[in-house]
């Protein structure tokens, strides 16, 4: 059974058959999903998802993206949401200095100050970092929150198993299948496999051969295929070891 540890299944690309396709989900060996917030409102979206299906979790957070548009208000709002039964992160927060929506000194300051929040909480961070891989490291190790995934990871190795040192998983999606993947392909085989969470981002980011169309959590097998190619490793080991380290980071029985 596999643990699809970072979606976006309130993304208005699932406008059109967003129930059919959550509910055709455990058909294709999907478990347990986390839809992942990245504004207030995907975050109180992503908790209506939780609650509507038993199998679906939420994160809340803001994405660096929309990080210019925080209020003093939504870090209290963020903090109430986090004591949710079915919420188990913060996430996804971070930097990003690809597209810089929003000027870098915010993005900083938000991140900060949402790291700040779960150094009261005991749930875990999901983080976003573009561009940025030695300055989100460098917010995360001077913060006191040393439980969380890091989302999307396109770091070196060394800093892989830097942050896995400090408590971290490596979120490991479709970037894993692409041609021009050298640098992730050496670190998830040089990495703990039970260090490695798996994800899509759906919809974006679709591995190989369905690269380019809509994602969605039945490309999970794709990732775990890949995975096992790269570590010599029976697929079946792969689906059960990421399946606990997710139950494990989420809290999840």
């Amino acid at each position: 059974m596999y643990f699809e540890s970072h979606a976006h299944y309130d993304d208005r690309q699932f406008n059109e058959d967003r129930d059919q396709l959550l509910s055709d989900l455990k058909n294709h060996n999907v478990g347990y999903v986390v839809n992942v917030g990245a504004d207030m409102k995907s975050s109180y979206k992503s908790i209506e998802l939780a609650e509507k299906y038993d199998f679906v979790y939420a994160s809340v957070g803001v994405h660096p993206h929309e990080a210019s548009k925080v209020t003093d208000k939504d870090y209290e709002t963020l903090e109430k949401w986090l004591q949710h039964k079915k919420v188990v992160a913060l996430g996804e927060i971070g930097l990003d200095f690809y597209y810089d929506h929003s000027p870098r000194d915010i993005q900083r300051e938000v991140f900060t100050k949402q790291l700040k929040i779960c150094e009261n909480v005991t749930k875990p961070v999901i983080i976003h970092s573009r561009e940025a891989s030695q300055e989100v490291f460098d917010i995360i190790k001077a913060s006191k929150v040393r439980k969380g995934v890091i989302h999307a990871y396109s770091g070196s190795l060394e800093m892989a198993l830097d942050y896995i040192k400090m408590g971290f998983y490596i979120g490991i999606g479709g970037v894993l299948t692409f041609k021009n993947a050298n640098k992730l392909l050496k670190v998830v085989e040089n990495i703990p496999l039970e260090a490695i969470l798996i994800e899509t981002d759906s919809p974006y980011l679709s591995p190989v051969p369905v690269r380019g169309t809509r994602n969605n959590s039945q490309n999970l097998k794709y990732i775990v295929k890949k995975i096992s190619e790269i570590k010599q490793i029976d697929e079946e080991k792969i689906e059960k070891i990421t399946l606990q380290s997710a139950k494990d980071l989420f809290c999840i029985n």
